[in-house]
């Protein structure tokens, strides 16, 4: 692909999708372009709060409902949007602690109450979720009195400090952290998918180099960074 400006691209991204920007695709766009990629890691539900404050960036990659919401209020261009990739909730541990079973409800539960401290991010779908999880499941003051609550980033990394001893957040966010394992996904009946769409901010001063990252995040090398760091690629 050919130089298209030496321009610098501005992301907001949920971290979802950290992982496999990093694991390639940030990389290769780069090089086959001569662009410069900077990405800002945030919830989607800071991005909303940013753009809703009148923050432009050339990219947007949050939830797909969110996304609707700003295709609506005429954020983002909708002629540029692509369906990206499908993200699944987990939990983690630090790198050679026991793993506790977590395979049914009843197995899920009795981890979330075993456990000295559970980190997780409000902010973040992960954590909104578990919040109604912990209500439904009747545990959730038991939960939240012993809770490490962080207002972004990740979670994983409490496992590190010694801080917590479980962690739950989207699988590729907890993988993006080194010094931990995954011990596995929420159980079905417990799990929430989170679906990550792109767009173009309708203000982007640099359309060509956008067009040519969108159009980066649907190709073959970007399928395999996809699988790789633990989401599925949207078809």
């Amino acid at each position: 692909m050919a130089n298209l400006s030496g321009a610098t691209l501005q992301i907001l991204s949920g971290l979802a999708v950290r992982g496999a920007f990093e694991g390639g695709i940030v990389a290769d766009y780069e090089a086959s372009t001569g662009n410069r990629v900077v990405v800002d890691w945030v919830p989607t539900t800071l991005i909303m709060t940013k753009v809703a404050a009148g923050e432009q960036a050339d990219i947007l990659v949050l939830i797909k409902a969110s996304m609707d919401e700003l295709v609506e209020q005429g954020k983002v261009d909708p002629a540029t949007r692509v369906e990206v990739a499908h993200s699944r909730l987990g939990l983690a541990v630090a790198a050679g602690a026991p793993h506790p079973a977590i395979d049914t409800i009843e197995a899920f539960k009795a981890a979330l109450l075993q456990a000295r401290s559970v980190a997780y991010s409000r902010a973040g779908a992960s954590g909104i979720h578990l919040e109604k999880v912990i209500d439904r499941l009747g545990i959730a003051d038991a939960v939240r009195s012993r809770a490490t609550v962080i207002p972004a980033g990740f979670t994983a990394e409490k496992l590190v400090t010694g801080e917590a001893d479980l962690a739950v957040q989207q699988v590729s966010e907890l993988m993006v952290v080194p010094g931990i394992e995954v011990v596995g996904k929420f159980p079905e009946e417990l799990q929430q998918v989170s679906s990550f769409s792109a767009a173009m901010m309708a203000q982007s001063p640099n359309r060509a180099a956008a067009e040519a990252f969108l159009a980066a995040l649907k190709g073959e090398r970007a399928r395999a960074a996809y699988l790789a760091s633990g989401v599925d690629p949207a078809t």
